[in-house]
C-alpha cells in the first residue's frame, strides 16, 4: 500500500502541466499594449474634435450660402425705372430747306449733315485774284483771317451735329442694352444669378458706363471746339480793334494835327480886308 502511494505521488510530480502567467484568476497586465491604447483613444478623440470642428465649419458655410443665395421678393416692382428717352429732332420745313441739316442731326451721317447744314446757311464766296492782290497786306491779311474763322465754324458746327446725330441714332440700341441688363438684374432666374452670370452683367455694366463716358467725352469735345472757335473770334474782334486804334494814332492823329495846326495859324493870322 505504501509503495502504491509513492508511485501515484511520482507520478503526479512527473507529470508535465501548462505554466499560467495569470493573477488572480486569468488577468494579464501589459503596459506597451496598454500605452498603445491609450495613445489611440487620445487619436480618436484629436479626430473626433477635428471632425466636429469640419462639421460646424461646414454647416456655417452651409447656412452663409443660403442665406445669400436668398433673393429680394419681387424686385422688378421695387427696383425697376423708368428712364426718358433720346427722341428724334422734328421742325418745322415751311421752305424745304431744313429737312436735310434734320436727318444729319438725327443719323450722324457726315455727307448728310454737310449737306443740309449747306442749305440752311449762307453761302460763302471766294475772292479772286485780283480782289487780293489789289488789298493792301494789312488789310489782306485781315480779310484772310476772318475767311478762315467762318471756314473754322463750319467746320466745327457740321462735326459737333455730326457728334449729336450719332448718339442719337445709338441711343435706342444702348437703350435695349441697359433695358436687357436691368430686366437681367432684377430677374429671379437661378441661371441669371450665378456667380458667372453676377459677373457677366457687372463687366456689361462697366462696359456701358465707358461706352457713355466715351459719348459724354465726344459731346464735351464738341463743346469745347465751339468755345475755342468763340474765344477766337473774339480775339480777332479784340485785334482788329487794337489795330485800328494803332493805326489811328500813327497816321490819323498826325494828319488831323497838322490841318488843325495849320487852320489855327491860319486864323490867327487872318485879317478882314
Amino acid at each position: 500500500m505504501k509503495k502504491l502511494f509513492v508511485i501515484v505521488a511520482l507520478l503526479v510530480f512527473l507529470t508535465p502541466t501548462m505554466g499560467r502567467a495569470q493573477f488572480f484568476g486569468g488577468i494579464v497586465y501589459d503596459p506597451t499594449n496598454f500605452h498603445n491604447a491609450v495613445l489611440r483613444y487620445y487619436q480618436l478623440r484629436l479626430q473626433f474634435d477635428q471632425l466636429r470642428s469640419t462639421y460646424q465649419n461646414a454647416v456655417s458655410q452651409y447656412n452663409l450660402a443660403v442665406q445669400m443665395a436668398r433673393s429680394i421678393q419681387n424686385m422688378p416692382a421695387r427696383y425697376r425705372a423708368q428712364f426718358s428717352n433720346w427722341r428724334n429732332l422734328t421742325v418745322p420745313d415751311a421752305y424745304q430747306n431744313t429737312s436735310g441739316w434734320v436727318q444729319g442731326a438725327n443719323s450722324g451721317n457726315l455727307s448728310t449733315v454737310q449737306a443740309g447744314y449747306n442749305q440752311t446757311t449762307n453761302q460763302l464766296e471766294r475772292y479772286n485774284s485780283d480782289q487780293l492782290s489789289s488789298m493792301p497786306s494789312d488789310e489782306r491779311q485781315r480779310v484772310l483771317a476772318n475767311y478762315a474763322n467762318v471756314e473754322l465754324a463750319d467746320g466745327v458746327n457740321t462735326n459737333s451735329l455730326a457728334t449729336i446725330g450719332t448718339l442719337r441714332a445709338d441711343s435706342p440700341e444702348i437703350q435695349r442694352q441697359i433695358e436687357n441688363l436691368q430686366s437681367d438684374s432684377l430677374s429671379n432666374n437661378p441661371q441669371l444669378n450665378s456667380q458667372v452670370a453676377v459677373l457677366n452683367k457687372i463687366n456689361a455694366a462697366n462696359v456701358l458706363t465707358l461706352r457713355t463716358l466715351q459719348d459724354a467725352n465726344n459731346l464735351g469735345l464738341s463743346q469745347l471746339e465751339q468755345q475755342v472757335l468763340a474765344s477766337q473770334e473774339r480775339r480777332d474782334a479784340m485785334t482788329t480793334a487794337i489795330n485800328s486804334d494803332i493805326y489811328q494814332r500813327q497816321n490819323m492823329v498826325p494828319a488831323v494835327n497838322s490841318v488843325t495846326n495849320g487852320l489855327g495859324s491860319s486864323l490867327a493870322n487872318y485879317r478882314l480886308p
